[in-house]
């Protein structure tokens, strides 16, 4: 069973200079329950369809499974997801032996910036680089299934 292990964080700093990489990201979910997703995404011109199961006490780690969809087929599920849409570019930088996913949010999310670090380990040590700011690892809130539900915007 494929286990995803990743911390999150509030991003407080420049760090698109320090990109590699940066991607158009569209996502529906099919399913959006508690304790499971079903997640459909186009990333820029490739489809992806992930189940991911409940998060473990601390939100660190959940099981994920992923597999690459042709485009049109994606595209066709998008048409079968639950009301809501996240919209963000995901930028990729580096820090030390791990790389950093910052995804901005729009429409809805505008003004949302999130980062991400996949690890090895729930007590893998890793370099913060200086634009990270508050964890908020096993906050349901900045789930992407629960903006889609709750947009950052609504917070306020």
């Amino acid at each position: 069973m494929a286990q995803e292990i990743e911390r999150k964080f509030l991003v407080s700093g420049e760090f698109k200079s320090q990109a590699f990489a940066q991607d158009r990201i569209i996502q529906g979910y099919i399913c959006s329950d508690r304790g499971r997703t079903v997640r459909v995404r186009i990333r820029d011109n490739r489809g992806y369809l992930t189940i991911k199961g409940a998060s473990n006490a601390s939100g660190t780690s959940r099981y994920e499974w992923e597999r690459e969809l042709p485009l049109p087929e994606a595209e066709e599920l998008m048409k079968l997801c639950e009301p809501g849409i996240i919209d963000k570019t995901r930028y990729l930088v580096r820090s030390g032996k791990h790389i950093f996913e910052i995804d901005e949010f729009y429409g809805d999310n505008d003004g949302l910036v999130v980062a991400e670090v996949e690890l090895t380990s729930e007590d893998e040590a890793f370099n913060k680089p200086s634009f990270i700011g508050e964890e908020v690892t096993g906050d349901r809130r900045y789930y992407n299934s629960q903006l889609m539900k709750k947009p950052y915007k609504n917070w306020r």
